[in-house]
């Protein structure tokens, strides 16, 4: 994965609370329904959601897929529909978790960052205490 920073090939996720919400879980289902042996993880569905392409997801696909789960999840439905889609992006992902974690600081390459000074930046409340970030965002 090729970042601000540079490439990456590894990316730190903890496992979540329930089975239903872990990443790591969500991540091996996908790679298992994909049939993926090496190569791109994230991918273009095609077929009506029944085959994974060899073509790379790309942001704008990324923010689409962020926007239309916010929209079909009713999150700030007090929005309107237009409101709420301007809202949300792939970017609103990390700025979420990064809040929504309420600790005191995170690993910074948990989200991607280069630098603990950076993930401080994302956070958007000051009471914080250290836990694991998926199990502390409700995953």
């Amino acid at each position: 994965m090729r970042g601000k920073t540079g490439w990456r090939r590894e990316v730190e996720v903890g496992r979540g609370s329930s089975d239903a919400t872990c990443p790591v879980i969500a991540v091996e289902t996908w790679i298992q329904f994909a049939k993926l042996a090496k190569g791109l993880l994230f991918r273009r569905v095609t077929g009506e959601g029944k085959d994974v392409g060899p073509d790379r997801l790309n942001d704008k696909e990324v923010a689409g897929l962020v926007k239309s789960a916010a929209l079909a999840a009713g999150v700030r439905d007090d929005l309107s529909e237009g409101e709420r889609a301007l809202k949300f992006s792939g970017h609103s992902l990390r700025a979420s978790l990064a809040s929504s974690a309420e600790v005191d600081e995170c690993r910074p390459e948990q989200l991607g960052h280069a630098s603990a000074e950076m993930t401080r930046k994302y956070q958007r409340r000051r009471e914080r205490f250290r836990i694991n970030l998926t199990k502390a965002s409700g995953l």
